[in-house]
């Protein structure tokens, strides 16, 4: 089973549940609240993390890759926090000799048309978990889901429906991460009523279910024939104690409050490490070899494998997304990167400029070259693409963030008009453009 996972909702860390925490990671939390954007958050983990407790540097390391994932660093992201799946001794592999693969959104959207409350989980600092609830999002609102909650999003926002689009103040750091923001897009844009419903103050056992008081209050009690779609982190979407160790998930509260018994579908259990190395996702992978979320049914009855169907429901299989480069072994080494104004320890990441195939979302997104010629020789800098409609604060279209001058990537776009704007450190604009993606 997949080791217990801090999932913070947020950085400021309340006085009832610091105590979890160690003096050093609160003092690291409050820091990292003070930073006034994601590189300066970067900066100050690179800075800080040799400097912890050795018992803290795993959490640091945690929040460092979800920063990464947030600068569209995404297979940096999964090298630098390597969340291993620990399965239990007897747990017996599916073979292809008695399951077969299938399209894990083809699936879901056939058992979720005899749900009311569909629950999908996240690794907080992977965004291809994300990729499934873009897919699912009009398939479900399709069927007549009408209510779409995300873990990420935060009560203070009351013009985001209005507006059509989050913003960085619509929710913690994990919604500035460009899919993230895409799934609260779309789910406007379908017509559901989205909803936010994290919280952020108790203990581990009150915030599960403040959570699932919260769904319950915005949802089932205003409207009777809601149906829900629920996509969270980790193990908030199981069905009984386990992952969590003592504590009872935020799907098992919400029952309880509603009598409605979730479609629990998981994709953190067995997930992709950058170096790969032989495990029970390797061994997946091999035999069934996805091209894109896959979930495996049973030959003989059709039913979809759960590697702990007394937690949850399917389990999601994620083909790799790591590239040669990245997959080559190399471990980045601390080194100093200058950013014209000042010298500050980075990660140099000179051979990981490739980016992760999945970004395509299936032919529905293009890649658009960009390089540091936009960085005006300020490096590192970040290149965001925003919807040509949409302000400077909205969440990107994508993003990509360079260490070292003279490099060259790619952004994935639908096709459509964008503006390209680069920034620094201080957040000040380095340059701006207006581009069109055409399709392919």
């Amino acid at each position: 089973m997949v080791s217990i996972v801090v999932c913070v909702g947020a950085l400021l860390i309340p006085a009832a549940l610091a105590q979890n925490f160690s003096p050093a990671a609160i003092a690291m939390f409050n820091a990292l609240n003070q930073q006034p954007n994601d590189l300066a958050r970067y900066v100050y983990l690179v800075r800080t993390m040799p400097e912890l407790p050795v018992s803290d540097r795993a959490l640091a390391m945690q929040m460092f890759a979800s920063t990464e994932d947030e600068l569209g660093l995404y297979n940096e992201a999964l090298r630098d926090f390597p969340l291993k799946s620990h399965v239990a001794a007897d747990t017996t592999l599916p073979t292809v000799a008695e399951w077969k693969s299938a399209d894990a959104a083809d699936v879901i959207t056939k058992l979720a048309g005899d749900h009311r409350l569909v629950l999908i989980n996240e690794a907080h600092h992977d965004a291809h978990t994300r990729q499934l609830t873009l897919a699912l999002l009009p398939r479900l609102r399709a069927l007549g889901f009408n209510y779409f909650a995300a873990e990420a999003l935060l009560d203070k926002d009351d013009q985001l429906m209005q507006r059509g689009y989050p913003v960085k103040s619509s929710g913690t750091e994990y919604l500035r991460e460009p899919s993230y923001g895409d799934i609260v897009r779309l789910a406007i844009k379908l017509g559901f009523k989205v909803v936010s419903y994290d919280v952020d103050n108790g203990t581990t056992q009150e915030r599960e279910l403040g959570q699932a008081e919260n769904l319950n209050r915005k949802v089932f009690a205003r409207d009777p024939n809601a149906r829900l779609f629920v996509h969270a982190g980790y193990a908030h979407i199981d069905k009984a104690k386990g992952r969590l160790g003592k504590t009872l998930p935020m799907a098992v509260q919400l029952q309880k409050l509603t009598g409605i018994v979730p479609l629990s579908i998981d994709q953190t259990q067995f997930r992709e490490q950058i170096p790969s190395e032989q495990d029970a996702y390797q061994n997946l992978i091999a035999a069934f070899k996805p091209e894109g979320p896959t979930v495996l049914l049973n030959r003989a009855g059709n039913q979809p494998w759960s590697a702990h169907p007394e937690l949850y429901d399917l389990n999601v299989i994620l083909p790799p997304s790591g590239l040669g480069a990245v997959e080559s072994g190399y471990v980045q080494p601390s080194t100093i990167v200058h950013d014209m104004v000042r010298s500050q320890p980075m990660l140099a990441h000179f051979v990981n400029t490739q980016r992760p195939e999945w970004l395509t979302l299936h032919d529905q997104r293009f890649p658009y070259t960009v390089s540091t010629t936009l960085c005006k020789v300020t490096t590192p800098c970040v290149v965001d693409a925003h919807y040509i409609d949409e302000s400077n604060d909205a969440i990107a279209a994508d993003r990509y963030t360079f260490m070292q001058g003279d490099t060259v990537s790619k952004l994935y776009l639908r096709p459509g008009r964008y503006r390209l704007r680069a920034w620094d450190i201080r957040g000040r604009t380095l340059s701006e453009q207006v581009i069109n993606v055409q399709p392919r």
